[in-house]
Protein backbone atom coordinates (compact mmCIF):
# COMPACT_ATOMS: atom_id res chain seq x y z
CA UNK A 1 0.00 0.00 0.00
CA UNK A 2 1.59 3.26 -1.35
CA UNK A 3 0.86 6.67 0.08
CA UNK A 4 -0.18 9.63 -2.30
CA UNK A 5 2.15 12.92 -1.70
CA UNK A 6 0.67 15.64 -0.53
CA UNK A 7 -0.79 18.04 -2.95
CA UNK A 8 -0.79 15.52 -5.57
CA UNK A 9 -3.99 14.41 -7.18
CA UNK A 10 -4.92 10.80 -8.70
CA UNK A 11 -5.08 10.68 -12.46
CA UNK A 12 -9.10 9.75 -12.33
CA UNK A 13 -9.39 13.09 -10.21
CA UNK A 14 -7.13 14.88 -12.77
CA UNK A 15 -8.79 14.22 -15.85
CA UNK A 16 -12.58 15.31 -13.91
CA UNK A 17 -11.11 18.54 -12.71
CA UNK A 18 -10.06 19.14 -16.41
CA UNK A 19 -13.28 18.23 -17.66
CA UNK A 20 -15.10 20.73 -15.76
CA UNK A 21 -12.91 24.00 -15.73
CA UNK A 22 -14.62 25.81 -19.20
CA UNK A 23 -12.29 27.40 -21.96
CA UNK A 24 -11.21 30.49 -20.50
CA UNK A 25 -13.23 33.35 -21.86
CA UNK A 26 -11.35 36.27 -23.82
CA UNK A 27 -10.18 39.12 -21.94
CA UNK A 28 -12.65 42.79 -22.05
CA UNK A 29 -11.55 45.32 -24.20
CA UNK A 30 -10.10 47.91 -22.54
CA UNK A 31 -9.39 51.90 -23.20
CA UNK A 32 -5.78 50.48 -24.91
CA UNK A 33 -7.87 48.36 -27.06
CA UNK A 34 -10.42 51.10 -27.90
CA UNK A 35 -7.04 53.43 -28.34
CA UNK A 36 -4.86 51.23 -30.76
CA UNK A 37 -8.72 50.31 -32.88
CA UNK A 38 -8.49 54.30 -32.94
CA UNK A 39 -5.21 54.18 -34.43
CA UNK A 40 -6.27 51.71 -37.07
CA UNK A 41 -8.92 53.20 -38.10
CA UNK A 42 -6.96 56.45 -38.56
CA UNK A 43 -3.89 54.65 -40.40
CA UNK A 44 -6.23 52.92 -42.60
CA UNK A 45 -7.91 56.26 -43.87
CA UNK A 46 -4.89 57.98 -44.12
CA UNK A 47 -3.77 56.25 -47.19
CA UNK A 48 -6.73 57.67 -49.12
CA UNK A 49 -6.08 60.77 -47.96
CA UNK A 50 -2.29 60.28 -49.07
CA UNK A 51 -3.31 59.30 -52.18
CA UNK A 52 -5.07 62.18 -53.19
CA UNK A 53 -2.46 65.08 -51.73
CA UNK A 54 -0.09 63.01 -53.71
CA UNK A 55 -1.71 64.13 -57.08
CA UNK A 56 -0.38 67.41 -56.79
CA UNK A 57 1.95 67.27 -54.13
CA UNK A 58 5.74 65.23 -55.09
CA UNK A 59 5.92 62.26 -52.55
CA UNK A 60 9.38 63.65 -50.77
CA UNK A 61 7.94 67.37 -50.55
CA UNK A 62 4.90 65.88 -48.96
CA UNK A 63 6.57 64.13 -46.52
CA UNK A 64 9.51 66.72 -45.90
CA UNK A 65 6.12 69.72 -45.01
CA UNK A 66 4.50 67.06 -43.23
CA UNK A 67 7.29 66.30 -41.15
CA UNK A 68 8.05 69.98 -40.20
CA UNK A 69 4.85 70.50 -39.44
CA UNK A 70 4.43 67.58 -37.12
CA UNK A 71 7.57 67.89 -35.24
CA UNK A 72 6.53 71.87 -34.03
CA UNK A 73 3.24 71.03 -33.20
CA UNK A 74 4.52 67.72 -31.04
CA UNK A 75 7.74 70.46 -29.49
CA UNK A 76 4.61 72.13 -28.12
CA UNK A 77 2.51 69.48 -27.20
CA UNK A 78 5.10 68.24 -24.64
CA UNK A 79 6.65 71.88 -23.61
CA UNK A 80 2.73 72.76 -22.91
CA UNK A 81 1.52 69.04 -21.22
CA UNK A 82 5.01 68.06 -19.30
CA UNK A 83 7.61 70.92 -20.30
CA UNK A 84 10.86 70.00 -20.51
CA UNK A 85 12.92 67.47 -18.25
CA UNK A 86 16.32 66.29 -18.48
CA UNK A 87 16.97 62.82 -19.81
CA UNK A 88 19.73 61.09 -18.82
CA UNK A 89 22.41 60.64 -21.65
CA UNK A 90 21.89 56.96 -21.71
CA UNK A 91 17.93 56.60 -22.26
CA UNK A 92 18.08 60.22 -24.67
CA UNK A 93 20.68 58.32 -27.40
CA UNK A 94 18.16 55.28 -27.26
CA UNK A 95 15.67 57.37 -27.60
CA UNK A 96 18.00 59.13 -30.81
CA UNK A 97 18.55 55.80 -31.98
CA UNK A 98 15.01 54.98 -32.34
CA UNK A 99 14.05 58.50 -33.97
CA UNK A 100 16.51 57.80 -36.81
CA UNK A 101 15.31 54.31 -37.59
CA UNK A 102 11.73 54.54 -37.01
CA UNK A 103 11.30 57.75 -38.61
CA UNK A 104 14.18 58.96 -40.67
CA UNK A 105 15.39 55.34 -41.83
CA UNK A 106 10.89 54.17 -41.95
CA UNK A 107 10.15 56.99 -43.64
CA UNK A 108 12.37 57.68 -46.34
CA UNK A 109 12.43 53.71 -47.65
CA UNK A 110 9.25 53.15 -47.34
CA UNK A 111 8.51 56.40 -49.51
CA UNK A 112 11.55 55.55 -51.76
CA UNK A 113 10.37 51.69 -51.97
CA UNK A 114 7.04 52.80 -52.69
CA UNK A 115 8.29 54.36 -55.75
CA UNK A 116 9.91 51.53 -57.19
CA UNK A 117 7.26 49.05 -56.72
CA UNK A 118 3.20 48.39 -56.48
CA UNK A 119 1.01 49.13 -53.97
CA UNK A 120 -0.06 45.84 -53.94
CA UNK A 121 3.62 44.23 -53.46
CA UNK A 122 3.94 46.79 -50.41
CA UNK A 123 1.33 45.99 -48.58
CA UNK A 124 1.96 42.21 -48.98
CA UNK A 125 5.48 42.53 -47.70
CA UNK A 126 4.35 44.89 -44.91
CA UNK A 127 1.97 41.97 -43.29
CA UNK A 128 5.27 40.12 -42.22
CA UNK A 129 5.98 43.03 -40.32
CA UNK A 130 3.81 41.94 -36.78
CA UNK A 131 5.92 38.70 -37.22
CA UNK A 132 9.01 40.66 -37.18
CA UNK A 133 7.96 42.00 -33.79
CA UNK A 134 6.99 39.30 -32.19
CA UNK A 135 10.44 37.73 -33.39
CA UNK A 136 12.09 39.96 -32.13
CA UNK A 137 10.83 40.69 -29.20
CA UNK A 138 10.94 37.68 -28.11
CA UNK A 139 14.82 37.24 -29.01
CA UNK A 140 15.21 40.20 -26.99
CA UNK A 141 13.83 38.92 -24.14
CA UNK A 142 11.12 41.68 -24.53
CA UNK A 143 7.88 40.14 -24.85
CA UNK A 144 6.93 36.70 -23.79
CA UNK A 145 4.61 34.61 -26.53
CA UNK A 146 1.80 32.59 -25.34
CA UNK A 147 -0.02 30.22 -27.45
CA UNK A 148 -3.05 32.40 -28.23
CA UNK A 149 -1.38 35.09 -29.21
CA UNK A 150 0.71 33.00 -31.92
CA UNK A 151 -2.20 31.15 -33.14
CA UNK A 152 -3.88 34.95 -33.42
CA UNK A 153 -1.20 36.48 -35.11
CA UNK A 154 -1.32 33.50 -37.89
CA UNK A 155 -4.51 33.93 -38.62
CA UNK A 156 -3.95 37.42 -39.00
CA UNK A 157 -1.22 37.94 -40.92
CA UNK A 158 -2.53 35.38 -43.62
CA UNK A 159 -6.17 36.98 -43.55
CA UNK A 160 -3.96 40.33 -44.12
CA UNK A 161 -2.17 38.47 -47.31
CA UNK A 162 -5.92 37.48 -48.72
CA UNK A 163 -6.54 41.46 -48.06
CA UNK A 164 -3.18 42.53 -50.11
CA UNK A 165 -3.21 39.62 -52.69
CA UNK A 166 -7.07 40.20 -53.87
CA UNK A 167 -4.98 43.85 -55.48
CA UNK A 168 -2.55 41.40 -57.66
CA UNK A 169 0.76 41.55 -56.28
CA UNK A 170 3.77 40.93 -58.87
CA UNK A 171 7.24 40.45 -57.45
CA UNK A 172 9.76 40.51 -59.93
CA UNK A 173 13.00 42.18 -60.99
CA UNK A 174 11.69 45.52 -61.81
CA UNK A 175 10.38 45.72 -58.57
CA UNK A 176 13.51 44.39 -56.81
CA UNK A 177 14.63 47.58 -55.51
CA UNK A 178 11.30 48.87 -53.68
CA UNK A 179 10.54 45.46 -52.75
CA UNK A 180 13.62 45.30 -50.70
CA UNK A 181 13.54 48.81 -49.34
CA UNK A 182 9.88 48.18 -48.06
CA UNK A 183 11.40 45.10 -46.72
CA UNK A 184 13.94 47.39 -44.87
CA UNK A 185 11.23 49.57 -43.95
CA UNK A 186 9.40 46.83 -42.33
CA UNK A 187 12.55 46.04 -40.19
CA UNK A 188 12.98 49.60 -39.35
CA UNK A 189 9.11 49.68 -37.88
CA UNK A 190 9.95 46.40 -35.62
CA UNK A 191 12.81 47.75 -34.20
CA UNK A 192 11.27 51.08 -33.27
CA UNK A 193 8.12 49.02 -32.03
CA UNK A 194 10.05 46.47 -29.84
CA UNK A 195 12.33 49.47 -28.79
CA UNK A 196 9.99 51.30 -27.17
CA UNK A 197 8.55 48.58 -25.39
CA UNK A 198 12.42 47.55 -24.03
CA UNK A 199 12.24 51.42 -22.13
CA UNK A 200 9.56 50.08 -19.97
CA UNK A 201 7.85 53.18 -18.09
CA UNK A 202 10.56 54.91 -17.22
CA UNK A 203 9.67 57.70 -19.75
CA UNK A 204 6.38 59.12 -20.78
CA UNK A 205 4.61 57.64 -24.14
CA UNK A 206 4.50 61.49 -24.88
CA UNK A 207 8.18 62.22 -24.51
CA UNK A 208 9.38 59.32 -26.12
CA UNK A 209 7.09 59.71 -29.08
CA UNK A 210 8.29 63.77 -28.54
CA UNK A 211 12.05 62.80 -28.69
CA UNK A 212 12.24 60.29 -31.25
CA UNK A 213 10.03 62.55 -34.03
CA UNK A 214 12.33 65.98 -33.14
CA UNK A 215 15.50 63.52 -33.55
CA UNK A 216 14.19 62.06 -36.77
CA UNK A 217 12.45 64.39 -38.55
CA UNK A 218 15.53 66.60 -39.66
CA UNK A 219 16.96 63.81 -42.19
CA UNK A 220 13.33 63.58 -43.53
CA UNK A 221 12.68 67.19 -43.69
CA UNK A 222 16.30 67.96 -45.60
CA UNK A 223 16.16 65.12 -47.92
CA UNK A 224 12.62 66.82 -48.84
CA UNK A 225 13.80 70.38 -49.23
CA UNK A 226 14.92 70.30 -53.45
CA UNK A 227 11.33 68.92 -53.72
CA UNK A 228 9.60 71.28 -51.79
CA UNK A 229 12.00 74.60 -53.34
CA UNK A 230 10.63 73.26 -56.91
CA UNK A 231 6.92 73.33 -55.94
CA UNK A 232 4.48 75.23 -57.95
CA UNK A 233 2.73 76.90 -55.16
CA UNK A 234 0.06 78.19 -57.41
CA UNK A 235 -1.23 74.64 -58.81
CA UNK A 236 -1.46 73.08 -54.99
CA UNK A 237 -5.33 73.86 -54.39
CA UNK A 238 -6.15 73.92 -50.30
CA UNK A 239 -7.35 70.43 -50.28
CA UNK A 240 -4.00 69.27 -50.85
CA UNK A 241 -2.42 71.50 -47.97
CA UNK A 242 -5.63 70.38 -45.72
CA UNK A 243 -4.24 66.55 -46.53
CA UNK A 244 -0.38 67.67 -45.07
CA UNK A 245 -1.81 69.19 -41.94
CA UNK A 246 -4.20 66.55 -41.55
CA UNK A 247 -1.45 63.64 -42.32
CA UNK A 248 0.71 65.22 -39.80
CA UNK A 249 -1.60 66.37 -37.02
CA UNK A 250 -3.14 62.97 -36.86
CA UNK A 251 -1.66 59.91 -38.39
CA UNK A 252 1.69 60.95 -36.97
CA UNK A 253 1.61 63.06 -34.13
CA UNK A 254 -1.42 62.04 -31.61
CA UNK A 255 -1.49 58.56 -33.88
CA UNK A 256 1.94 57.96 -32.79
CA UNK A 257 1.56 59.13 -29.10
CA UNK A 258 -0.95 56.82 -28.70
CA UNK A 259 0.56 53.56 -30.38
CA UNK A 260 3.52 54.17 -28.04
CA UNK A 261 1.63 54.25 -24.76
CA UNK A 262 -0.52 51.76 -26.30
CA UNK A 263 3.03 49.73 -26.78
CA UNK A 264 4.01 50.50 -23.23
CA UNK A 265 0.84 49.00 -21.58
CA UNK A 266 -0.21 45.79 -24.09
CA UNK A 267 3.28 45.27 -25.12
CA UNK A 268 4.99 45.05 -28.61
CA UNK A 269 3.50 41.98 -30.07
CA UNK A 270 -0.67 42.68 -29.34
CA UNK A 271 -0.22 46.28 -30.31
CA UNK A 272 1.19 45.23 -33.79
CA UNK A 273 -1.07 42.36 -34.50
CA UNK A 274 -3.61 45.21 -34.47
CA UNK A 275 -1.90 47.00 -37.29
CA UNK A 276 -2.91 43.95 -39.56
CA UNK A 277 -6.61 45.74 -39.77
CA UNK A 278 -5.21 49.14 -41.31
CA UNK A 279 -5.62 46.88 -45.45
CA UNK A 280 -8.98 46.52 -44.26
CA UNK A 281 -9.34 50.08 -42.88
CA UNK A 282 -7.83 50.87 -46.26
CA UNK A 283 -9.76 49.16 -48.75
CA UNK A 284 -13.21 49.86 -46.81
CA UNK A 285 -12.17 53.63 -46.85
CA UNK A 286 -11.32 53.57 -50.61
CA UNK A 287 -14.61 51.74 -51.41
CA UNK A 288 -16.48 54.66 -49.69
CA UNK A 289 -14.59 57.84 -51.31
CA UNK A 290 -13.16 56.25 -54.51
CA UNK A 291 -15.68 53.68 -55.48
CA UNK A 292 -12.96 50.65 -55.31
CA UNK A 293 -15.69 47.64 -54.21
CA UNK A 294 -13.85 45.16 -52.44
CA UNK A 295 -13.55 41.86 -53.28
CA UNK A 296 -15.10 38.63 -51.47
CA UNK A 297 -11.06 37.40 -50.95
CA UNK A 298 -10.62 40.55 -49.17
CA UNK A 299 -13.88 40.13 -47.00
CA UNK A 300 -12.13 36.67 -46.19
CA UNK A 301 -9.04 38.02 -45.12
CA UNK A 302 -10.73 40.49 -43.31
CA UNK A 303 -12.94 37.79 -41.09
CA UNK A 304 -9.43 35.94 -40.62
CA UNK A 305 -8.28 39.14 -39.05
CA UNK A 306 -10.98 39.73 -36.92
CA UNK A 307 -10.40 35.76 -35.79
CA UNK A 308 -6.98 35.87 -35.04
CA UNK A 309 -7.27 39.09 -33.01
CA UNK A 310 -10.39 37.77 -30.58
CA UNK A 311 -8.31 34.42 -30.62
CA UNK A 312 -5.31 36.56 -29.21
CA UNK A 313 -7.23 37.81 -26.29
CA UNK A 314 -8.26 34.89 -24.87
CA UNK A 315 -6.59 33.92 -21.26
Amino acid sequence: MHEESPGLIPSRAVSKTAASVPAAPPRAFSASDLAILGVVIVWGTNYTVVKEALGTIPPLAFMSVRFAVASVAMAGLLLAVEGWKPLSRPVFLKLAVLGLVGNTAYQLCFILGLSNTTAANSGMLVAVTPVLVAALGAALGVERLNRPLVMGMSLAVVGMLLVVAARGPSLGTDTRLGDGLILVACVCWALYTVGIRSLGNEVSALRITAITMLTGAPGVVLVGVPSVLALDMGSIGMSAWAGVVYSALIPLVLSYFIWGRTVQQVGSARASLYNTGVPVVAALTAWGVRGEKPTLLQALGAALILAGVLLSRRK
